[in-house]
């Protein structure tokens, strides 16, 4: 298992080039759309990852995160529509806004159509696109890299937590109240029985927004029961298998305990009971209307290489 799974740290890579964009939040704007994506700077550092809640979020230990973007809010509909559909590609500026990414938009995979509608009638308009594999949360990273330049993909597992913390210690990023909870996040309780438009709760110390609850997010990570901690720099449990992989933040399906900030949720065969394809589709989950995702945008650009391992080439 040791070979097979192995961590892959950022901050050791002598190869990668930082951005000459300012670290501060922004606005990425979509070529051919008046869409923006709000990125909100992280700074990088240290925290104390895990808690002993839980066998799977331990051993507890120290993690270093260098510094990067995450999206504000979850991918919305809106967003996902644009990669999935694909009616944009001849938008692609010949000049693009960054230099980090150089690639073809028309040679990055697009999404099959999926059998059912997988808002399932909760909506779409500003609410979080749900449903998709991680494979295909991935795409849509390399698809808006491909659009601006920028370099985007999904948080590792690590990043997650971190963000999700805000320098934070607590269970919740605003404390242990549960009883706050419906302040900061749509779940079991008070969601009835949907997920919600992304930003309509509090956010978190570091203006982000639905890290609790509304619906899970995908990470980069593979599942492991625990933690494997040898690698204390920019950890990522590199997948070697579809199953399990790593998703954060619990849903509006879920208990409480669910959306704590270490708090971890391992992806299932069982997500795609209903899917008729055969082979089962790469990149729907039919039956995981809680699964969502949001994008960082690292502060150092890795080679091209790495770029397509994070986007999901093998």
């Amino acid at each position: 298992m040791k070979q097979l799974i192995y961590f892959f740290s950022l901050l050791v890579l002598t190869f990668s080039i930082r951005t000459d964009q300012p670290f501060e939040n922004y606005h990425q704007s979509i070529p051919g759309t008046d869409m923006q994506v709000e990125m909100i700077a992280i700074p990088g550092g240290s925290f104390t990852m895990g808690s002993t809640n839980k066998p799977d979020e331990q051993p507890v230990h120290q993690v270093e995160v260098s510094p990067f973007w995450m999206a504000k809010y979850e991918t919305t509909w809106n967003l996902y529509r644009l990669y999935r559909e694909r009616n944009l590609d001849t938008e692609q500026p010949q000049q693009l806004e960054g230099t980090e990414v150089k690639i073809k938009v028309d040679a990055v995979a697009r999404a099959t159509t999926p059998y059912v509608d997988m808002s399932f009638g909760m909506g779409t308009d500003g609410y979080p696109a749900i449903g998709m594999t991680q494979l295909a949360a991935a795409k849509f990273c390399e698809w808006l890299s491909a659009m601006t330049g920028n370099f985007y993909r999904l948080p590792t597992e690590a990043e997650w937590e971190y963000a999700a913390r805000a320098e934070t210690t607590t269970d919740y990023s605003f404390g242990n109240d549960t009883g706050q909870l419906s302040e900061y996040a749509w779940f079991k309780d008070n969601s009835e029985e949907a997920y919600h438009p992304t930003g309509e709760k509090k956010p978190n110390p570091w203006g982000l927004y639905d890290m609790h609850g509304n619906v899970a997010e995908w990470t980069l990570d593979a599942y492991q029961s625990t933690y494997q901690t040898s690698e204390r720099q920019n950890p990522w449990v590199v997948p070697v298998k579809t199953y399990p992989r790593v998703v954060r933040g619990g849903s509006w399906v879920d208990e409480a305990d669910a959306l704590r900030s270490a708090a971890r949720k391992a992806s299932d065969k069982s997500w795609k009971k209903r899917d008729p394809q055969i082979p089962k589709s790469l990149w729907w989950h039919t039956d995981a209307p809680f699964v969502g995702f949001r994008i960082v945008r690292p502060l150092y650009t890795p080679s091209e290489e790495e770029q397509r391992q994070y986007w999901g080439y093998q």
